[in-house]
């Protein structure tokens, strides 16, 4: 089996795909912008040959690429990047060189375009906000005459909550208007709720082969917009009611083969026509890992190895491995360079003792959602979780 990874090094972390890859007998082709001699030296053993292009985003280099390996090693059977950024990219390399293992250009639509998402989700039987595209003042303040404020505008087709803001007033809204972003944007109604999530890997037939769920109670766009503590921690146990609404989802969506991240609002406050407190919304699909340290979190609560699990689907279309040790909260605590904490990263590590999991620092290109200080502990009650979260974002007087 030939397997192309596209940027295989960015997140670091990726190389344990290649390396569980090869480990099942796969054939493991890389490609990326990045010098050869600057990939981790466990990536370098994992991958049997890695073409550096001068930039990811030159298809015409990223074809000839995989005109190369196909001309050297036969027919390639699989791209993947696990990489939201790249999803467009995988998906016409896989129709240009007849790859069927993954998404096509014709489908990838549905998995990235937040309104195309809607129709799904109703197939699915679960309720989500109202939304309207992004065209005119008027339409935008007869849309918040209609749900009420505020309302919150996003791109169609995003990654998380970059380049998302909530607009509380007529005022917010003209000064949104004065400079609207060229990319289609979307103005949907807001919603008061943690974002809760179904993580996990399915085989070919949609079924699934792990699933996990975090939460996160402080808005994302918050974290992105404003700086509030960037936190959130992985359930021990998946809620029924969220595996329900995860499989209907992957289910309505035709979600195959594929590491998957479906983000959902759990409702702090009832909603008309979306429901009572504490029922399930959803936000929105996304069709690779969660980002950042999460799959590594994934490990942490739930005594398992994701990369392994995601390596046996694509080898075998089966879960290889037995993962039956303790599950455990694991929380994750990004902070800030700019702010002056009481307890130091080393301190706080030092602190946490054999609950500490993972303490180092985020990617720059990950820091403005996620915090430039990665805290990362398990506990088994969430008392020591919420005494973890207090302790991490402590700021001296």
């Amino acid at each position: 089996m030939n397997f192309v990874f596209i940027s295989p090094n960015f997140p670091e972390a990726y190389r344990w795909f290649c390396i569980r890859l090869k480990e099942n007998g796969v054939n493991v082709l890389g490609i990326g912008d990045a010098a050869f001699d600057d990939l981790h030296p466990d990536l370098k053993s994992a991958l049997t040959e890695y073409y550096k292009v001068d930039s990811l985003e030159n298809y015409d280099q990223m074809v000839r690429a995989m005109g190369y390996f196909t001309g050297r090693y036969g027919k390639m059977d699989w791209v993947e990047s696990n990489n939201e950024y790249w999803l467009e990219l995988d998906a016409a390399l896989r129709t240009d060189f007849n790859i069927t293992t993954g998404l096509k250009s014709h489908e990838i639509g549905k998995f990235k375009s937040k309104s195309a998402m809607k129709s799904f989700y109703k197939k699915a039987g679960i309720p989500t906000a109202r939304c309207a595209p992004v065209t005119t003042l008027k339409k935008g303040v007869a849309f918040a005459k209609k749900v009420g404020y505020p309302v919150v505008v996003k791109p169609d087709n995003g990654v998380g909550a970059v380049a998302t803001w909530r607009l509380e007033s007529d005022a917010d809204m003209e000064a949104f208007f004065q400079d609207v972003p060229e990319t289609p944007y979307l103005m949907e109604e807001y919603v008061s709720g943690h974002v809760t999530t179904y993580d996990g890997i399915c085989n070919s037939k949609g079924e699934v082969l792990f699933a996990a769920s975090h939460i996160t109670r402080n808005s994302i766009m918050d974290m992105v917009n404003e700086g509030v503590p960037t936190y959130y921690y992985v359930d021990k146990e998946v809620p029924a009611d969220v595996e329900a609404a995860g499989k209907a989802t992957l289910q309505a969506f035709g979600a195959a083969s594929r590491f998957f991240h479906l983000e959902f609002f759990r409702l702090t406050e009832a909603k008309d026509g979306l429901g009572d407190v504490g029922n399930i919304v959803a936000l929105e699909v996304n069709m690779r890992p969660a980002g950042g340290y999460t799959p590594d979190m994934l490990n942490f609560s739930q005594s398992a190895d994701v990369y392994q699990i995601w390596a046996d689907m694509v080898a075998f279309d089966e879960l290889r491995h037995t993962y039956d040790g303790p599950h455990s909260y694991c929380v994750y605590a990004g902070r800030r360079d700019e702010n002056s904490y009481v307890r130091s990263l080393a301190e706080l590590e030092e602190q946490c003792g054999e609950h500490a999991k993972l303490f180092t620092r985020m990617p720059d290109a990950l820091a403005g959602t996620m915090g430039n200080q990665v805290a990362i502990a398990c506990y088994d009650s969430m008392e020591d979780v919420e005494r973890f979260i207090k302790d991490a974002f402590e700021l001296e007087k």
